[in-house]
């Protein structure tokens, strides 16, 4: 074998050992961000989850909007990136515990009775008006000392929640996104699916609430999403209670 041959054959061989490396890196790197991800969502290989679906407010049981559609299908595509399955659930068929398996919520406490079940449970310091008749405050949210209101296609609001019940090992998160309008809803599953990475580096396993703002929605559609503050300690300590009414007396 002449020297020229021999360059041939050490050039192919160190060019296939450099392409076998590179290869087993990416599968490495490619291999340690899906498990992070797989442990943020509390989805591991072929385990289960639950998508709970709510319903038109005022309308029938299972009638879903297209919004909130459109957000579980987000909700599905990064379910199975994990390589993880979904059961699709009606909001009232539920009746079950969490931390066994993980749980998406989509929809507010007037659609959606496991969302005000876990409010009331999970989350007591938020307080959202569900009154059916119009006004001003209808669906607005009270957090802590603060009030954000609805300003139908320009300013809504929406909760993303990534929740853990007890400190047991191995319990699977609950993921929830109560907004103000359907399309908030959908904005919070897009925000989660974009900035899942951001928010595993910064929270960990920790549970986490955030407040998200929806800008112009009838514009922009769920896009333009701005991050309002992490509410986390304000919605989990319980609003105070009112103080009753004293009765008036008048001297005879």
């Amino acid at each position: 074998m002449n020297d020229d041959v021999r360059n041939i054959v050490l050039g192919v061989v160190a060019a296939a050992i450099s392409a076998a490396l590179g290869w087993l890196a990416r599968t490495y790197l490619w291999k340690r961000r899906l498990r992070r991800k797989q442990a943020f969502f509390g989805l591991p290989d072929n385990s289960e989850s639950l998508l709970v679906v709510n319903r038109e407010a005022g309308g029938p049981e299972l009638t879903v909007m297209r919004f909130d559609v459109f957000a579980l299908l987000e909700l599905a595509a990064l379910i199975k990136d994990c390589g993880a399955h979904a059961q699709v659930v009606a909001h009232d068929a539920a009746q079950q515990g969490f931390g066994e398996r993980t749980e998406f919520c989509v929809g507010g406490p007037s659609s959606n009775r496991r969302m005000a079940a876990h409010l009331h449970s999970l989350l007591p310091g938020i307080q959202v008006n569900t009154d059916a008749e119009p006004g001003p405050d209808r669906g607005a949210f009270q957090i802590g000392s603060e009030r954000y209101l609805v300003e139908s296609g320009k300013v809504e609001y929406v909760i993303l929640a990534r929740l853990i019940a007890g400190q047991e090992r191995g319990t699977r998160p609950v993921f929830l996104f109560c907004g103000q309008r359907a399309i908030t809803n959908q904005a919070a599953t897009r925000y989660l699916a974009r900035n899942h990475e951001r928010l595993a580096r910064k929270h960990g396993g920790n549970s986490f609430v955030l407040l998200l703002k929806v800008v112009n929605s009838h514009a922009y559609g769920p896009d333009v999403v701005e991050l309002v503050a992490d509410v986390t300690r304000a919605a989990q300590t319980p609003l105070p209670t009112p103080a009753p009414a004293r009765n008036s007396h008048r001297a005879s």
